[in-house]
This record gives structure tokens, sequence and C-alpha cells, in this order.
């Protein structure tokens, strides 16, 4: 948050701490999240998008790789190695397939899945050089005093330009037509000037398939272990956010043939 609000992005000031007795007090942006306003009618949608887009290139234009901490320390911003990848997409193995496959199925699906997410991954073209807060979506962007805030940073990494974008507009909590996250895409392209286009679009698609079959695990972890239920009425479109990319890329070809033979609702 300190890095953020240093380089003019919008998070909340810390104002008290006790990390050894467990809290600390940060400053309240209050409950009217990006995602409440989206939900009313009669909202131009696409307006709040490009306003969040200013504030994703502001945050990818962060320079700053470390900061002084509450403690007075330096913390590192880690970076977002392709081990940290595979692990994340590795929970849809841990808890989606361990609930819905038979025990003699889930060896061979996962030995094989495993396979195929590092092959996956081993394609992904961009280096590892911007801050990505790592869970940009609209539950996590507020409006304060008509300016967008960013909450739930503690996460962040120094990562793939494309990640945030992916979280953006492939989330699995507002659904949108292809036509409206194609025009969020375009929107974004246009104000890049130094990018190259297929490199950027083949990690976009790729880092869009990989975090959302870490979504998918999450939440069934959540409703099985945590006993949060609601999580799970949003795995179906995760599953359909995969679907739609994995048609875009070749290199998906054998991910979606494991997961059409293993699963109907992929299909």
């Amino acid at each position: 948050n300190r890095i953020l609000n240093k380089n003019k992005v919008l998070a909340p000031n810390l104002y008290e701490e006790n990390y050894n007795k467990n809290y600390i007090e940060i400053e309240d942006f209050g409950n009217e999240t990006i995602f409440k306003i989206l939900s009313r009618k009669n909202i131009n949608k696409f307006n709040y998008f490009k306003k969040i887009i200013s504030v994703l290139n502001k945050i990818q234009s962060i320079k700053d790789r470390n900061i002084k901490n509450f403690k007075n320390k330096k913390y590192n911003i880690p970076i977002y190695k392709k081990e940290i990848l595979i692990k994340e997409a590795n929970l849809f193995c841990d808890w989606y397939v361990k609930k819905n496959l038979s025990k003699s199925s889930q060896y061979k699906f996962s030995k094989k899945f495993k396979k195929i997410i590092k092959k996956i991954s081993s394609n992904i073209k961009l280096e590892n050089k911007v801050f990505v807060h790592r869970d940009f979506h609209v539950s996590n962007l507020m409006l304060v005093d008509n300016r967008i805030g960013v909450i739930d940073s503690q996460d962040a990494l120094i990562g793939n330009k494309a990640y945030d974008l992916a979280s953006l507009i492939d989330d699995v909590r507002l659904k949108s037509p292809k036509s409206f996250k194609k025009k969020i895409y375009d929107f974004y392209i246009k104000k890049e000037k130094k990018i190259n286009i297929q490199k950027f679009r083949n990690d976009f698609q790729i880092l869009s398939v990989l975090r959302n079959l870490k979504i998918i695990g999450i939440f069934t972890r959540l409703a099985l272990r945590d006993g949060k239920k609601k999580y799970l009425k949003l795995i179906p479109y995760a599953r359909h956010l995969i679907s739609e990319r994995m048609t875009e890329n070749k290199i998906f070809q054998d991910l979606k043939y494991l997961l059409n033979d293993n699963f109907k609702n992929f299909k």
C-alpha cells in the first residue's frame, strides 16, 4: 500500500499496528465497490473500465521494488516465478479433482494435468518486470471521493504485464459478453505504446486459463475446508471462461482434451 500511494495509486493508509498481537488498523474505503456500481441499472460500464485501465497503467508504471515496512525493515516484492504459477494452477488438482473424480482416476488425471501445465507455462513469452496486484478485479476496486481506490494488495508480486488485465477482464464474479471483454482489451492495447501484441495476447490467454484453474481450486477449498459454500456458485462461470480462452490458442489443445474427457461441464 505504501508503494501504491507513493506512486499516486489510492490505497488504504496504515493508522495503527500491533502486529505482535495480530492486529493492524487501516483506512476504511467504505462499501462502494466498483462491482456494486456496475451491478446497477443504466450504468455506463465501459466508462468505469476506462478509469480502471488508467489505474492499471499507473500500477504497471511503478518502478519501486522495495520499501521500508512498518517495522522499519526493508521489504522486497518477490518475483512471480513460473514455479508459483504452476503451483497455483495445481490447486485445481488438489481440491476440485479430488472432489469430482474417483480415486482411481485422480492420479492418472493429475499426472497428465501437471505435465500439460508445465508445458503451457513454459510458453509464456514476456518477462516478469511489472508490479502485479494479483487480484485486480472490480470487487477489489472502490469508489472513494470520485477516485478509484485499490484494496487487497498484500499478495503483490513482480510479474507479467498481462496478468492483472486477465484478472480484470476474465473476472469470475462479473459476467460480461465476449464483445465487451474484447472492447476493454482493445482499449488497453491502444494505450500501450511499447508492446509486442502477439506475445502479450499469448500470455493473456495462458494467464487467464491458469488463473481460473487456480480459482476453481481455491473456491472448492473454501467450500470444503472452510464451509463457505457460496463460492461453489462461481465455479460454472470459471469453467466457461477457461473453455472460451482454450479455443483461442493451440497451446491448450492437450488441456482441452484432458478436461473434456474427464468433466462434462468443460465442453
